[in-house]
């Protein structure tokens, strides 16, 4: 199977525009933007093989799409740049009001969760042990990793300093090689890291479960077509169980919108998700 790492490898940038919808059927390309948790290489030998079943399953072409960085996603997001996109569930509640994004799957059988993790060696326990520490997180709006922990931490009363690194993979190997005193992350990445940088560290702290990331497609995608994906999504993992491994998923599960009114009983108001609003900037193209 292509594992479509040169779109990783070289991805082609331009300014944000909407999802362009002028192709149908077998003739469309798709975009399928992936959020930047690990690094573009890695997500692409990840998704790759998922997004060229997909190709070959329902005649279009889909295009491994990531950013440098989740607040450039974020960004890319609010333009509607993807016409089909894997984002957090906090970027759905928003992107759905703001760019009209619509889920159509989700990951089967799990709940988001949080994990806070310091080096194996250290003294670190808990998130009271954290006071007056510098900790990791991947960005201001990562849900889980950045999100959930940092209400955490403020619900306990501790004071801390946030420093923001980029990916999941980078905070891991912040806190392994002790340039934090602990760092952010999800259980999908946590399981997934390096065993290297794993046997270096351990999870002192989990937060409770929500609903995971979204699989949502942009309005532009024609509603025949969203349906075409969302039923080749569901049986991938009958069909080929392998690929939905290989992204730390055992299956997809139909979704609707409602699917995330737990994360909107949060209740956290737009400006306090630290959640990118920046509108220029530059996107993976077409």
């Amino acid at each position: 199977m292509r594992l479509l790492l040169a779109a990783a490898a070289a991805l082609t940038f331009v300014h944000c525009s909407p999802a362009q919808s002028g192709q149908s059927g077998a003739n469309r390309e798709v975009t399928f933007g992936i959020v930047p948790q690990q690094s573009a290489s890695r997500l692409a030998r990840m998704w790759g093989p998922v997004l060229d079943e997909l190709s070959s399953r329902t005649g279009m072409t889909f295009r491994f799409r990531t950013t440098k960085d989740i607040p450039t996603f974020e960004a890319c997001l609010a333009a509607g740049a993807f016409d089909f996109a894997y984002m957090n569930p906090m970027h759905y509640t928003i992107f759905s009001q703001e760019a009209a994004y619509r889920a159509i799957a989700h990951q089967e059988g799990k709940r988001l969760k949080g994990v806070m993790v310091a080096r194996a060696d250290s003294a670190f326990a808990d998130l009271s042990s954290l006071a007056g520490q510098r900790i990791a997180f991947p960005s201001p709006g990562a849900f889980g990793a950045s999100i959930l922990n940092r209400a955490s931490l403020q619900k306990e009363g501790v004071e801390f300093t946030p420093s923001y690194v980029k990916s999941h993979d980078s905070v891991y190997r912040a806190v392994a090689a002790g340039l934090m005193a602990a760092g952010g992350g999800v259980t999908r990445t946590w399981n997934a890291v390096d065993p290297e940088v794993r046997a270096q560290l351990r999870v002192i702290y989990e937060t409770d479960g929500y609903t995971p990331h979204a699989v949502a497609v942009h309005q532009s995608v024609a509603d025949d077509l969203a349906q075409i994906v969302q039923e080749e999504l569901l049986l991938l993992s009958e069909a080929y169980p392998e690929l939905v491994k290989a992204i730390g998923m055992k299956g997809f599960v139909q979704a609707k919108d409602s699917d995330w009114d737990d994360v909107r009983a949060l209740g956290m108001a737009r400006e306090d998700t630290g959640i990118s609003k920046q509108g220029d900037v530059e996107c993976p193209s077409g």
